[in-house]
């Protein structure tokens, strides 16, 4: 295969693989089956057991293998409430049997259209705090058994931290829970019973704050005691994955999460498998158990003041190696400017001086085969019968004037990763809920433009963009395909959120500058050669 065809066939890879990447999500959503019954199977062969369960629609109660019947999983909605704990920014409710049953989301950003506070858990999934007993006759009757609330019923935090004891006396055992909240949203939570037994208790089903259709990352997360984060997706558990000493078990949505940590003694984590694939999250104690949580916004600043390696918490999917950089560096430049909007700008600005040299190298490269295009298809038609002889002279040519094949693929590839990872970003990063960049027309970041004008600009960009950079295309085909890219882009962007659309049309505008300049420069270099042809005949 000659350089030229493998170029021109790179560089189409490259659009469609981007093509897949932003449609497929549009076309092809993601419909995961609710699940009716989650069976999860009992690894309780040795001291680290798991917990085993059956959950349903409004089956909290969990049994263990030897009782998985419908009869003994007595059916429990959320249970009525028996404390309201408020702070500035959201309310909790505590059920009877000593779980958080909700959380709401009181900030503005957070809000439905209709001015319907967000709610973070769906009633029919596992509830943060839940204990599972390990003896299925205890189990069944934990859930029978309703906790009685020792403090207040109401309970604002606000001000300052405050502590709410629950007690849970069975037939055999005592439990007690402590949680103390902090206004921010972290807490910690303290079980104890009156002998030793072993349970389980989670952070619940993943919040389910979001019903987007773009390509997100949604599931659970695990820091192992090693530092390694392992992330399991919605649809992926195996339900046999253990983590000893883990710091961090998050589970997590688009912009929320609720989550356990330590990192001191550490977590033995268990995660379940619902029957959907979906990951749950277990942490196992035995008499009792000390550890700290978090029930919130994914925001940065908020789990850095918790504690600083809980930003870790916050995971970007694929590309996380570029995309976590990508999202330090925007929460830097916003700190300075005070403008999400400016901010991606000024992001897009710094990246396209980074690259600049190697897009210039590229630019250059494609001008120079641009010229040689006549020549290219000379040869093709001279060698055509001796392919291997026709390689070895275009690559002769190509050394003899300075021309790379691959180069003008290059500020491609490059720009490939990088939008993917901004991509994650821009889509995940809850700092962008609400942001605006300017009022009256661009007042969130997070949703697509209401008055389409970004994406319009977008494709007329990369129109224009495609009309002044030169080509050697001489396949019909991909030439079609690629005056048709700025029509198929702008449709595939007219929803994807302001935040990632003015990154893109940005990212245009700033190559269209640059091509303007290397067309200048290389004028002047064919100017320059040609002077030098001239005084070399004169003389």
């Amino acid at each position: 295969m000659e350089q030229q065809d493998l170029n021109k066939r790179l560089l189409l890879a490259l659009v469609l693989s981007l093509f897949v990447f932003i449609g497929y999500g549009y076309l092809f959503p993601v419909k995961k089956p609710i699940a009716s019954e989650a069976q999860i199977s009992n690894n309780a062969s040795n001291t680290k057991q798991s917990p085993t369960a059956i959950t349903s629609n409004n089956k909290s109660a969990p049994v263990t293998t030897a009782a998985v019947t419908e009869k003994n999983a007595p059916v429990h909605s959320a249970g009525k409430t028996i404390a309201t704990i408020k702070a500035n920014h959201f309310i909790w409710s505590i059920d009877e049997f000593g779980r958080i049953a909700q959380v709401e989301l009181l900030e503005d950003k957070y809000k439905h259209e209709n001015g319907d506070t967000l709610k973070l858990f769906d009633a029919s999934k596992v509830k943060p705090l839940e204990i599972r007993f390990a003896d299925a006759k205890l189990n069944e009757e934990a859930f029978t058994v309703p906790y009685v609330n020792s403090t207040e019923k109401n309970i604002n935090v606000s001000t300052g931290t405050k502590t709410i004891t629950l007690v849970q006396k069975l037939s055999t055992l005592t439990v007690t829970k402590q949680i103390t909240v902090h206004p921010n949203g972290a807490y910690e939570v303290s079980i104890d019973t009156s002998s030793p037994t072993q349970y389980f208790v989670t952070p619940g089903h993943r919040p389910m704050a979001d019903t987007s259709v773009y390509m997100l990352v949604r599931g659970a997360l695990v820091k192992g005691a090693d530092g390694i984060i392992t992330t399991i997706e919605d649809g992926d558990a195996e339900g046999y994955e253990k983590f000893p000493k883990a710091k961090i078990a998050s589970a997590f949505d688009r912009y929320v999460a609720s989550m356990f940590f330590d990192f001191d003694k550490g977590l033995d984590v268990s995660i379940l498998k619902e029957e959907n694939g979906d990951p749950l999250i277990f942490v196992q104690g035995d008499a009792s158990l000390k550890l700290s949580g978090y029930i919130g916004p994914k925001e940065y600043k908020v789990l850095q003041s918790i504690h600083p390696e809980l930003t870790d918490a916050i995971e970007f999917g694929w590309f996380s190696f570029l995309a976590k950089p990508f999202y330090k560096v925007l929460l830097w430049i916003n700190s300075y400017v005070g403008n999400w909007g400016w901010a991606i700008i000024l992001f897009t600005l710094l990246v396209k001086l980074i690259l600049f040299p190697l897009s210039y190298k590229g630019m250059m490269s494609m001008q120079k085969l641009k010229d040689l295009a006549p020549k290219m298809k000379e040869m093709k038609e001279k060698y055509k019968g001796d392919p291997a002889k026709m390689n070895v002279k275009m690559m002769e040519m190509y050394k003899k004037e300075g021309a790379n094949p691959m180069g003008g693929c290059l500020p491609m590839i490059l720009q490939i990763p990088v939008f993917f990872a901004l991509y994650r970003v821009l889509l995940n990063a809850d700092e962008l809920q609400g942001a605006h960049w300017i009022h009256g027309w661009i007042d969130n970041l997070a949703v697509m433009d209401p008055y389409f004008i970004l994406p319009l600009l977008m494709g007329a960009s990369m129109w224009f963009q495609q009309r002044i950079t030169p080509t050697t295309m001489q396949d019909p085909l991909q030439e079609k395909i690629f005056k048709f890219f700025p029509v198929i882009m702008t449709v595939f962007f007219v929803y994807f959120p302001a935040g990632l659309v003015l990154y893109w049309l940005v990212n245009n505008l700033f190559t269209i500058g640059q091509q303007y300049y290397i067309n200048t420069m290389y004028a002047k270099y064919k100017a320059q050669i040609a002077t030098k042809i001239k005084n070399t005949k004169d003389n």
